[in-house]
C-alpha cells in the first residue's frame, strides 16, 4: 500500500495548492477523503484514461461534490488531463469547476454538488449495469452531513429493493459539516444500524487505514447486496491547523498557511 499512501499525500498537497491559488474551495472535506480517493483510483477502480468512455470501466460518483479538489487531483495524476490544469481550479472558462461537471471534465461520471442526489445517480447507473449484465461496479462517496438529506434514504431503499450487488457506497465520516458537528446540526446515528435496516451490508473502518479500507472494499465486492463502508476520518487530515476544525469546510488557505500545510504534508520540504 506504500504507493497508495504516497498518492494520498500527493493528492493532499495538490488540494492545498489548488484551493490556495483559487482563493476558495473546500479543503477540509477534500483532505479527509484523500485516502479513500487514492485507494479507489490507484488500487481498486478499473479505468483507462486513454479510453475514458470505455463500456467496461468502473463508475465513480463523488456525491459530496464539494470535495472536487480531491477528485480532480486523482484524475490528473491518473492521466485524464494534464496536472497543470489543477492550477486553474474554479477559474471561469476552465474545465475544473467548483463542483464536478461531467460535460467539462474528462473522467467525471456525474455532475454533483446538490447534496443528497449522488446516491440516486449511482443507483440508477448500477441498475443499468445489471440490465446490461455487465461486470463493472459502481462506487459512490458520500459526506456524512449529506446523510441528513432524505433522498439518500430513498436511494438506499431502492438499491436494496433492486438487489444492487454492484453498488458500493462509502461515507466520509469526519463528523463535521459547515455548521459544526453532526450531532449538533442533525444527528445521524445509529448509522450502521440504519443502513442494515435498509437491507445493506455494512462495514465500519478507520478511513485513513488503507489496509482496512481495502479489505472492506474487497469484502463488499462479493457480499451479494448493496454495500456501505462507513469510513471514520478526520476533517483536514494531514494539516495540523485544519484537523478537526469545521471552519476549514469551505475556506481556502492563504499563501502562508498553504506553505505551512505543505511543509507538514511533505515532512519538512515545501518545495518538493
Amino acid at each position: 500500500m506504500r504507493h497508495v499512501a504516497d498518492r494520498a499525500t500527493s493528492l493532499r498537497c495538490r488540494i492545498i495548492q489548488s484551493t490556495c491559488r483559487a482563493g476558495s474551495g473546500h479543503p477540509g472535506g477534500s483532505l479527509s477523503c484523500a485516502d479513500i480517493v487514492a485507494l479507489l483510483y490507484f488500487h481498486v477502480l478499473h479505468l483507462d484514461p486513454e479510453r475514458p468512455d470505455s463500456e467496461d470501466r468502473d463508475r465513480f460518483i463523488l456525491t459530496k461534490g464539494h470535495a472536487a479538489p480531491a477528485l480532480y487531483a486523482a484524475l490528473a495524476e491518473k492521466g485524464f488531463f494534464p496536472v497543470e490544469e489543477l492550477q486553474y481550479l474554479r477559474r471561469l472558462g476552465r474545465m475544473l469547476q467548483g463542483h464536478p461537471d461531467r460535460v467539462r471534465t474528462p473522467g467525471v461520471e456525474a455532475s454533483t454538488g446538490s447534496l443528497g442526489q449522488g446516491l440516486s445517480v449511482a443507483a440508477g447507473i448500477a441498475i443499468a449495469g445489471q440490465l446490461d449484465e455487465s461486470d463493472w461496479g459502481v462506487y459512490a462517496l458520500l459526506g456524512d452531513g449529506e446523510l441528513q438529506e432524505g433522498q439518500v434514504w430513498e436511494a438506499a431503499m431502492a438499491a436494496s429493493h433492486y438487489g444492487l450487488d454492484n453498488l458500493i457506497a462509502i461515507t466520509d465520516y469526519n463528523d463535521l459539516q459547515i455548521d459544526g458537528q453532526l450531532s449538533d446540526v442533525m444527528r445521524v446515528e445509529p448509522l450502521a444500524d440504519k443502513w442494515r435496516a435498509f437491507g445493506w451490508d455494512v462495514w465500519t473502518v478507520d478511513g485513513h487505514d488503507l489496509y482496512a479500507l481495502d479489505a472492506a472494499v474487497r469484502e463488499a465486492q462479493v457480499c451479494g447486496r448493496p454495500a456501505m463502508i462507513i469510513a471514520e476520518t478526520v476533517k483536514g487530515r494531514g494539516v495540523s491547523f485544519m484537523e478537526g476544525e469545521a471552519s476549514w469546510h469551505g475556506k481556502a488557505p492563504s499563501g502562508e498557511q498553504a506553505e505551512q500545510a505543505l511543509l507538514e504534508l511533505r515532512g519538512g520540504d515545501a518545495d518538493e
